[in-house]
């Protein structure tokens, strides 16, 4: 089997999940390119910023639930069904990879930050969805090194499969902007064009970055974006959705392959 892609996604608003517009359309076509391939994935490792927690868990559900992990939207919003299922094989395989550094928990499941995005690239879920935790305790360094470590699921068959934001900072979001603030246009052409040119050294240690402050003031959804950094080994990257949007978040996915 050819060494399956790796895609990392920005997810914003749990809105995008109910969204037609040019974001959810690039989203789709990168989707349909996976589910178009000769090769099509098994199943898919997700990793969400919103499983932030201090370990590395991994899922083993058969049927992982469906996490409306938001307040205060639209009620259709929590109507919108993603009936993932699991892959026991898949958790085994990142078990045995990872030995004792991962721990099975299915008091999670599966949350906005993947469910909302793959009901635009994998609609009606026809591939099983394994849920990796972000490991709060990790340095950027770790996150990458783990990454490195899942790399071989890859060869397996397996999609690797993250959800963040280059930039994303709620305390200074712009509602009625459409694009973003010099800060968060800065920070994501730096960071994107390191991933681009495969300098990983400068997206690992974004924190050295003049905007780094603004556009990650907390880790988690930053983070994802390393872990696919490490499993995409020397692969090239290809930007989709390199946009920022209502001034502090920014949109840009990677397709390594």
């Amino acid at each position: 089997m050819k060494k399956t892609p790796v895609i990392f996604t920005g997810h914003g608003s749990p809105m995008l999940a109910i969204d037609e517009n040019d974001l959810t359309r690039e989203m789709q076509h990168v989707g349909a390119d996976v589910l178009n391939s000769a090769d099509k994935p098994k199943a898919i490792l997700a990793i969400s910023a919103h499983w932030y927690v201090p370990g590395t868990y991994i899922q083993s559900a058969e049927k992982p639930r469906q996490i409306y992990d938001m307040y205060g939207f639209p009620e259709e919003l929590y109507q919108l069904q993603y009936p993932a299922k699991g892959c026991p094989e898949l958790t085994q395989d990142v078990c045995q990879l990872l030995g004792n550094a991962v721990s099975i928990d299915d008091s999670w499941g599966i949350d906005h930050g993947t469910w909302s995005v793959m009901v635009h690239m994998f609609p009606n879920a026809p591939i099983p969805v394994v849920q990796l935790s972000v490991n709060s305790l990790f340095t950027p360094d770790q996150c990458f090194a783990l990454g490195q470590k899942l790399a071989p699921l890859r060869e397996e068959g397996y999609l690797i499969w993250a959800s963040g934001n280059i930039v994303h900072n709620l305390r200074r979001v712009e509602w009625n902007k459409r694009g973003g603030s010099d800060a968060a246009n800065r920070f994501n052409a730096d960071i994107t064009n390191s991933v681009l040119n495969g300098s990983p050294d400068a997206v690992i240690h974004y924190e050295n970055h003049e905007d780094a402050h603004y556009a990650v003031p907390t880790p988690e959804h930053y983070l994802p974006l390393l872990y696919c950094l490490g499993a995409a080994g020397d692969d090239q990257a290809m930007a989709f959705n390199n946009t920022c949007t209502l001034g502090s978040m920014a949109m840009t996915g990677f397709v390594w392959a």
